[in-house]
């Protein structure tokens, strides 16, 4: 009975907390407000919500929600506004300056590496992480195949033949192009979807941009040159799929590719948060607002300008400025504090239907087009757990060393150490099933919806690789289950899908999504196992 009460109980507060948002709404409702405004603000608020639940499970719970909350949702800062008060004396107005004088932290100094800016050394406009590097390449005439020189020319082409497929193999790529990958797969893009000769580029000047851009990578564990290959060969597939085919002209197809291979030039290998925490010289650069990303788009663009790297040299002035234009659009949407205003688009666009009768997408302005590249980059940039259970591992592994590097130089310094950052604490296949259901499942749905039926093997894989890291958790339903010998039941599949699509709700109505069923929510741990 007590346990009845108690669950209608919280129904009954769940209902008055809509409710009480359903008022707001009306009350702030203003003719201008865009739909997918207003859905994005009630997913916000619901992933909240959901996150806070997951928060109370335990130690594990609490570290992924806040992970989650602090990197996927565009929080906005808390300001200390002033108080009226009322007219003080001299005197006591000089007391509590005094006070308030004491009590003002000071600033800690930057974490090596995160330089603050001085104005005495170098001006505002010069670019961070621009290196004098040569352009000219090894081969004298013509150049290779794939735009490098390997010894491993055969077992290469044999993977470049598959780029198409999703899931190819990109670190074998990396392996045989001489660590090579993002050369080797944007020149062979470009050649592949006739780009070269549409816009009058020279081969020998791609594979010079290609080259100096790949030099500007980072070898950080993730965020390096064979992550934006991948991202690259993504956002190829995702082009390729017969609901997009001849939606995007051939300037658009460049200007993704484009913005795919620079997304993350020049990556340290630290999140924008620890970039402004640190008061580094990026953070202060562009006023704390998508700072690596704004970076990547600077030292990309600045690239062109060396000799004999001008991709674009042959565009019109106008053609030149749409693709810088799209360009900007769609590396900005890689920081993932967007995630939200990204996914509500998109389920806004999937809701009002904007296809023909045949399947193919309506985009009949810039507003709609670049929403939906905006959201491929962004499904490339998130693709990693929908690849094969082995590279996404692989993943998986340089993600998280890349986060426990930032955290041992938070820990070093004496700064909080960042959720999932701390390599004693971390649980990485519970952050994996958490990450999947909360982030990446709900855009992939979306994505699938929108290009319906082409992304359903995406997500079939998606949903087995989810499975796979909730196996290696103890004590986990899938565990239970085969431990008695037992394959999960045609009910428990469907459950487990209800549970993983944490449908949002729909952009028009706005409806209520049903909580997680405990039995597919990552397990609870007995108190003190961490």
């Amino acid at each position: 009975m007590d346990v009845r009460y108690e669950s209608y109980m919280k129904s009954a507060v769940d209902t008055l907390e809509e409710l009480d948002w359903c008022l707001d709404q009306l009350e702030t409702i203003s003719t201008h407000r865009s739909v997918s405004d207003m859905a994005s603000s009630k997913f916000r608020r619901l992933l909240s919500r959901e996150l806070s639940h997951l928060a109370e499970t335990s130690k594990s719970g609490n570290q992924i929600s806040e992970y989650l909350m602090n990197n996927f949702l565009d929080k906005q800062q808390d300001i200390e506004l002033p108080l009226l008060r009322v007219e003080e004396s001299s005197e006591s107005r000089s007391t509590r300056d005094d006070a308030e004088s004491d009590e003002t932290p000071r600033p800690s100094s930057p974490v090596p590496g995160t330089r603050l800016l001085s104005t005495a050394n170098k001006p505002m406009s010069e670019i961070s992480g621009i290196r004098k590097l040569k352009t000219t390449n090894s081969f004298a005439e013509d150049v290779p195949n794939f735009g490098v020189e390997t010894p491993y020319h055969e077992e290469l082409h044999k993977y470049i033949e598959h780029l198409d497929a999703w899931g190819v193999d990109i670190f074998k790529i990396d392996e045989l192009s001489n660590h090579r990958p993002l050369t080797v797969v944007t020149y062979s893009l470009f050649q592949r979807r006739n780009l070269l000769k549409t816009f009058q580029i020279m081969p020998r000047t791609l594979v010079n941009y290609l080259t100096i851009l790949e030099d500007h990578y980072i070898q950080t564990p993730y965020h390096n040159r064979t992550h934006g290959a991948d991202v690259a060969q993504s956002t190829h597939c995702l082009l390729s799929v017969p609901a997009l085919d001849s939606v995007f002209s051939d300037l658009e197809i460049m200007a993704a590719l484009f913005a795919a291979a620079i997304h993350d030039v020049d990556h340290p290998g630290v999140t924008n948060q620890y970039l402004i925490n640190t008061g580094s010289e990026l953070a202060i650069m562009y006023n704390d607002e998508s700072v690596l990303e704004n970076h990547h788009l600077a030292v990309a663009f600045k690239l062109l300008q060396e000799e004999g790297c001008d991709i674009l040299a042959s565009l019109s002035k106008k053609q030149r400025q749409t693709l810088r234009k799209m360009v900007i659009d769609m590396v900005l949407a890689t920081d993932m504090s967007k995630h939200m205003s990204l996914l509500a688009d998109l389920k806004t666009m999937v809701e009002t239907k904007k296809v023909a009768g045949s399947g193919v997408l309506l985009l009949d302005n810039y507003q709609d087009r670049i929403q939906v590249l905006r959201n491929l980059i962004h499904c490339a940039d998130l693709s990693n757990p929908t690849k094969p259970v082995a590279i996404y591992r692989q993943w998986t592994e340089r993600i998280m060393e890349e986060f426990f590097i930032q955290g041992d130089k938070e820990r070093q310094h004496g700064f909080e150490i960042s959720p999932m950052c701390d390599r004693e604490t971390a649980t990485v296949e519970k952050s994996q099933v958490g990450f999947i259901d909360y982030i990446v499942h709900p855009l992939w749905e979306t994505w699938a919806d929108l290009v319906h039926p082409d992304a359903q093997n995406i997500l079939d894989a998606l949903e087995e690789n989810r499975d796979w890291y909730l196996n290696q958790i103890p004590d986990s339903p899938l565990v239970d289950q085969r431990r008695h010998g037992d394959s999960p039941s045609e009910e428990n599949k469907s459950s487990r899908s209800s549970s993983l699509t944490f449908s949002l709700g729909s952009a028009n109505n706005l409806e209520v999504p049903a909580h997680h069923q405990k039995a597919n929510c990552i397990p609870e741990e007995e108190p003190g196992n961490q």
